[in-house]
């Protein structure tokens, strides 16, 4: 007998939000109308009748489960995603939040999808994913903070900038290549997959998710040629702060971070292990960015059969 796609697949909710309580619950009925093994994170099962479906750490998800389904909105799935893409298991992400880049099926799609994933009707695809290092100015090394979205340098003072300057790694030898030094109130280095997200904000380009590339976004510069460029993701960046600058943090995703030192180092490269996503198979990343930034819909006289 051939084994069933995606046998055993992990359930991960948005945290303490009883509004995605229904929609896990009809998740958990189609995947075992589908016989499915289910396992939910053992804090999205606080949102369930207790002992209605088996609980797991995101640990064991990681290791048990060949895949993820995450609802809720684009953060929920940042913070599964960072968790789990060392482990490869791939991620399907159902919309119970706002603008959804990344959580892609509608509540009301769901058994649809989930028929067409079960027949091997899907689209795969990888993201790049980001560690970033503090070297400290006493010569410590953190530990590797991961990051899908972006890593975002800036004060913890919304009315201070920071100064600092970035380089990039060489392509030949170990040294480093100067970029530039900045008077700014941030800087992000972002992803792809991040390049909706703050670095649009503040300026950069949509860079399609099919490129190994690195948007660096310079936030209000206190210089206006200090533009946005975007480099190769094969080269490490580093951002050194002044020697009298404090009071600045590192954060990723917008959702963890760390503060830093005068003169301390944030050197961000690409992980090893990139995220894996799963969409519908008429999943359009352009038809996801005409709807979500309301772009030209109606290539009006441009597509005559």
């Amino acid at each position: 007998m051939t084994p069933s796609l995606f046998q055993t697949v992990g359930v991960i909710g948005k945290r303490r939000d009883p509004r995605v309580t229904d929609t896990l619950g009809r998740l958990c009925s189609l995947l075992r109308e589908h016989r499915r093994d289910v396992l939910v994170e053992t804090e999205t099962a606080r949102l369930l009748p207790s002992g209605s479906c088996p609980t797991a750490s995101r640990e064991e998800l990681a290791s048990r489960c060949q895949l993820i389904v995450v609802i809720g909105g684009d953060g929920t799935l940042l913070d599964a995603g960072r968790s789990l893409a060392s482990s490869g298991v791939p991620i399907l992400g159902v919309n119970q939040g706002r603008l959804g880049f990344l959580v892609d099926v509608r509540p009301e799609d769901m058994a649809a999808t989930l028929g067409a994933l079960f027949r091997g009707e899907y689209i795969r695809e990888t993201r790049l994913v980001l560690e970033a290092r503090v070297r400290r100015a006493d010569g410590g090394l953190s530990l590797p903070w991961m990051a899908v979205n972006d890593v975002v340098i800036r004060n913890q003072a919304a009315i201070r900038m920071v100064e600092f300057a970035t380089f990039l790694a060489s392509d030949v030898g170990d040294g480093w290549e100067f970029i530039s030094q900045h008077r700014a109130d941030g800087f992000i280095v972002s992803t792809a997959t991040g390049s909706t997200a703050y670095a649009l904000s503040g300026g950069g380009p949509v860079v399609h998710p099919a490129l190994a590339a690195l948007a660096l976004v310079p936030i209000c510069p206190h210089t206006l040629t200090d533009r946005p460029i975007v480099v190769p993701a094969s080269r490490t960046v580093r951002i050194v702060l002044g020697a009298n600058e404090s009071g600045a943090t590192m954060t990723c995703d917008g959702q963890i971070g760390t503060a830093l030192s005068p003169s301390d180092a944030v050197e961000i490269r690409r992980s090893p292990q990139d995220l894996v996503l799963l969409h519908p198979r008429h999943y359009s990343y352009f038809e996801l960015l005409r709807d979500k930034l309301d772009w030209g819909r109606n290539p009006v006289g441009m597509l005559k059969k």
